[in-house]
């Protein structure tokens, strides 16, 4: 499940990309980005911040806003959501059996 190439690095949050490489280059404060994107700061603060996830509507927004669509950003969040999950489950997960049809 785990991709070689990024065996060791730590999860990316797609709020992360918005904070650290997205935000930067539109050249735009933060409250018009939130502003322009419908939603209050505090919702784009606790995204770039990590504490919420990009939801499917926040997708819609994002990809709109940018012009890349909105499943870009899905999944983004759902690598990092199975990463995450593996991460804190990973041992037990060993522990299941693969089934097979009869």
């Amino acid at each position: 499940m785990t991709n070689p190439l990024t065996k060791g690095l730590p999860p990316i949050h797609p709020g992360e990309i918005l904070r650290e490489d997205v935000l930067p280059a539109l050249g735009r404060p933060k409250t018009e980005i939130a502003r322009l994107l419908g939603i209050s700061r505090q919702t784009l603060y606790d995204i770039l911040n990590e504490k919420q996830p990009v939801t499917a509507q926040m997708a819609l927004r994002i990809g709109k806003m940018c012009g890349n669509g909105p499943n870009i950003w899905l999944n983004m969040q759902k690598r990092y959501d199975l990463r995450m999950a593996e991460a804190e489950i990973g041992d037990k997960l060993d522990a299941i059996p693969v089934l097979q049809a009869a």
